[in-house]
């Protein structure tokens, strides 16, 4: 009976294993919620901090910007903050260095906080704009430049 014991507390360890929940990934969730005053923001911070896995929560009233770090997932942080009854969506810009034509109707956003510009693919400059390469050849700063002007 020895060998059936330590079987059937394999397989028993085995079902036992493969019926627990995956643990989340640590991720950091960054969502846009409009806050005007410290009660808005002190009721947003408090409903995403009092979640299951969350590590930190950072609040940048100025951008607008909510930082979740934490064994969270980025669709129920967004609910959570839906249901302080502020308009929430996921953070949708990107620094502007990282883009190649951050001035694109596609990719500039007036309301976007400074130095930021919307995460956009089909960020293409116009057809019927000035290249960039086109304006540098004949510039006075590129060394290798036509020298005929």
């Amino acid at each position: 009976m020895g060998i059936f014991d330590s079987v059937s507390d394999l397989i028993s360890d085995y079902v036992a294993t493969s019926r627990r929940r995956k643990k989340k990934p640590f991720q950091t969730v960054e969502i846009k919620v409009k806050m005007d005053c410290d009660g808005c923001e002190r009721r947003v911070k408090n409903a995403v901090s009092r979640m299951k896995g969350t590590k930190t929560v950072e609040i940048n009233r100025k951008q607008s910007k909510v930082t979740v770090t934490g064994f969270v997932e980025a669709n129920r942080v967004l609910k959570k903050v839906r249901r302080t009854g502020k308009r929430a969506e996921f953070w949708p810009y990107v620094p502007h260095n990282v883009v190649a034509y951050p001035y694109v109707t596609q990719a500039y956003d007036k309301r976007a906080p400074a130095g930021f510009v919307k995460n956009a693919v089909q960020a293409l400059p116009s057809p019927n704009g000035v290249d960039e390469k086109l304006a540098t050849m004949f510039s006075d700063d590129n060394p290798n430049g036509c020298s005929v002007m």
